[in-house]
């Protein structure tokens, strides 16, 4: 058994509003089961030792987190041993906390055991099922057989639409983080660096400034090829550098564009077209404003572009989860409704817009920018370096 520990007294979120959505949804308790929502609901918790992986000997980790609805002081967050550790630096809120378990099922079932001896209503039970592993959730489901189970991903996702002004730092510190690192690897490289090489030099830039690298998705030339390979950087190619860097989990996400040389009159005016697109469909994002106008006035501006052809408009949100609220189309690469096009945007909400030219001659052009909803507009995180980026400028 774990040592006591003095429970948080602080809820880190808005239960109220969990409550109300749990109540909408027809939800008596809520199981968060994935790590990112877990971090949420826990105030930034999140397993060290399991950053990376989830399987360990015969089993996998799997946190668990059991919210009650209208009695938070009936919560529980089941954990692996190893996150005792943390837990001693900083307790958590919930006033059971025990992490001594060893796999899915038997977190699942000291979680079960804990909801019976609580006397906490199952008659409906919300739960991650794209987080819940097959045995876990066997376990869950006989345990409670009578009561009615459902998704609870719309529920969180409403949650974590909104971000605090903590989520909001992090945020902006990942988003100038990963532009500070594209422009070092920019001006650093000459002709002749491979888009495998350049990956690398930007994850070692993104790890620098504190960063969890994800991924980059580069390319160069005329190719529309966005894997890092050995294809060479050369002289008066274009190159592209899409990036997710994460601060203690939160996502900075953008695109930038740079070459080798100078860009001609059509580089500079594509780029220039990408550059209206993007400012247009960020004008009109501020608290009440329809979601639905970001698209519009993207739309409406691309359509007058030239290259309209080949040009590509996406609005999604982003946060702990890349594509999270608010959801703002339903015809995007990730497949949702667009329930947020057809209601007014919330101040805190994060929306990630980004233009894309893929020329069959000129090669792949793009921008990405993170807009923060204010009350009286939108803040753009990583707003720098916005034109064409000269290669191996440093001295």
């Amino acid at each position: 058994m774990n040592a006591p520990v003095k429970a948080s007294s602080t809820i880190p979120f808005d239960a109220a509003r969990l409550d109300r959505l749990m109540d909408e949804a027809g939800m008596d308790v809520l199981i968060a089961t994935s790590k990112h929502n877990v971090q949420y609901l826990l105030g930034g918790h999140r397993a060290f030792f399991f950053d990376y992986m989830d399987a360990m000997g015969l089993s996998r980790y799997l946190p668990v987190l059991v919210y009650v609805k209208g009695a938070p002081d009936k919560s529980a967050y089941f954990g692996h041993r190893l996150e005792n550790f943390q837990r001693d630096n900083h307790p958590f809120w919930t006033p059971v906390q025990l992490c001594n378990s060893s796999g899915s099922i038997d977190t699942m079932q000291k979680a079960v055991e804990h909801i019976r001896k609580a006397g906490i209503t199952t008659a409906g039970i919300g739960a991650e099922l794209s987080f819940l592993p097959v045995d876990a959730g066997r376990t869950l489901q006989d345990a409670f057989a009578g009561a009615k189970f459902a998704d609870c991903l719309f529920v969180l996702e409403r949650m974590r639409a909104i971000k605090t002004p903590e989520e909001l730092k992090k945020l902006k510190v990942a988003s100038e983080a990963v532009l500070d690192s594209m422009k070092a690897v920019i001006a650093r490289h000459k002709p002749g660096a491979t888009k495998a090489e350049l990956t690398e030099a930007l994850r070692r830039e993104e790890t620098n400034r504190g960063l969890t690298f994800e991924y980059c998705l580069i390319t160069a030339g005329t190719s529309l090829n966005r894997a890092p390979s050995e294809q060479v950087w050369g002289k008066g190619d274009i190159l592209s550098l899409d990036s997710g860097g994460n601060y203690h989990g939160y996502i900075g996400d953008i695109c930038r564009m740079a070459i080798q040389g100078e860009p001609d009159a059509e580089l500079e005016d594509m780029l220039a077209d990408i550059e209206e697109i993007q400012r247009a469909s960020m004008k009109p994002i501020k608290a009440g404003a329809m979601g639905s106008e970001i698209y519009r006035q993207a739309e409406e501006r691309l359509a007058r572009s030239k290259y309209h052809n080949n040009m590509h408009f996406l609005g999604h949100g982003m946060g702990l989860v890349s594509h999270e609220a608010p959801r703002l189309t339903s015809t995007g690469p990730v497949p949702y409704d667009d329930y947020d096009a057809h209601r007014p945007l919330e101040a805190g909400m994060v929306i990630s817009v980004e233009t894309t030219l893929a020329h069959p001659k000129r090669g792949f052009i793009k921008l990405e920018d993170t807009a923060v909803v204010t009350a009286t507009g939108c803040e753009v995180y990583g707003e720098g370096a916005r034109g064409w980026n000269r290669g191996g400028t440093a001295t």
